[in-house]
């Protein structure tokens, strides 16, 4: 086996299989060998890491599960901010063996992994949403459009327990609320990646409705691009008219 050959191979193998491969390559002093060594061990401790903190941010749901709980949701929603579109919602309920390295708050995600997870999470999870428009959000303000949201999806999937981002809902099953839930919490940021890529999917959409506003771009939020449009363009029928930087331009 060469050099180039070993690092495809060392590419791969677990933590005993390196251990094996240190013992058989001892005595071999060429640089290429200890560089490829050397590679395999910090895959494995990076590797090691990522999987201690998933599990970390899996003790929530582990806590519901010694309590006896199967089916345990998180729930996180996006959308409060923007002065367009809908407040979105998703719940999630994952399998017990679910694990996918790198999942957290999905703001603090790169599209591709936001991606990446969404597909992970749609395979092998149980998702539902809620989607509250700018008309509702008007009628009721954002932070029970919000809940209405939350609650929109959980009906859906009639989880026993609940993780939530944040919120109280009005259900009658076990829930914990937890501040910043999303990076505490993998059900939650599985429920967070959900909703982002479906809220961010739909004001793609808008954006070639109302291309002036670059809804693409901003997810309709109060950029500085979005303001010039509405000073030019004006507001359209997805603008919340109760948001400031909108009222003020009726």
């Amino acid at each position: 086996m060469n050099i180039q050959e070993l690092k495809i191979h060392l590419a791969n193998v677990s933590r005993s299989e390196l251990e094996e491969w240190k013992v058989r390559l001892g005595d071999d002093s060429r640089k290429g060998v200890i560089t490829a060594l050397k590679q395999a061990e910090r895959r494995l401790e990076r590797e090691e890491q990522q999987r201690f903190h998933f599990q970390e941010r899996s003790s929530f749901e582990e806590q519901y599960r010694e309590q006896g709980y199967t089916r345990i949701a998180g729930v996180d929603e996006v959308g409060r901010g923007p002065l367009a579109g809908p407040v979105v919602a998703a719940a999630v309920i994952l399998p017990v063996d679910f694990y996918h390295p790198g999942l957290t708050d999905s703001k603090q995600m790169s599209k591709k992994q936001r991606l990446a997870a969404y597909q992970h999470i749609q395979e092998v999870a149980e998702v539902a949403i809620g989607i509250i428009e700018p008309e509702e959000i008007d009628r009721i303000n954002i932070y029970q459009a919000s809940k209405q949201a939350m609650q929109q999806a959980v009906s859906t999937l009639q989880p026993e327990a609940l993780l939530v981002d944040a919120m109280e809902l009005n259900v009658e099953i076990p829930q914990l609320s937890l501040i910043k839930g999303d990076a505490r919490s993998i059900s939650i940021a599985a429920a967070s990646v959900i909703a982002k890529e479906t809220r961010d999917t739909m004001m793609e959409q808008y954006a070639r409705l109302y291309p002036e506003y670059g809804f693409e771009q901003h997810a309709g939020y109060g950029t500085a691009q979005h303001l010039r449009a509405l000073d030019t363009v004006g507001v359209t029928p997805i603008h919340r008219k109760t948001f400031k930087p909108v009222l003020d331009r009726l």
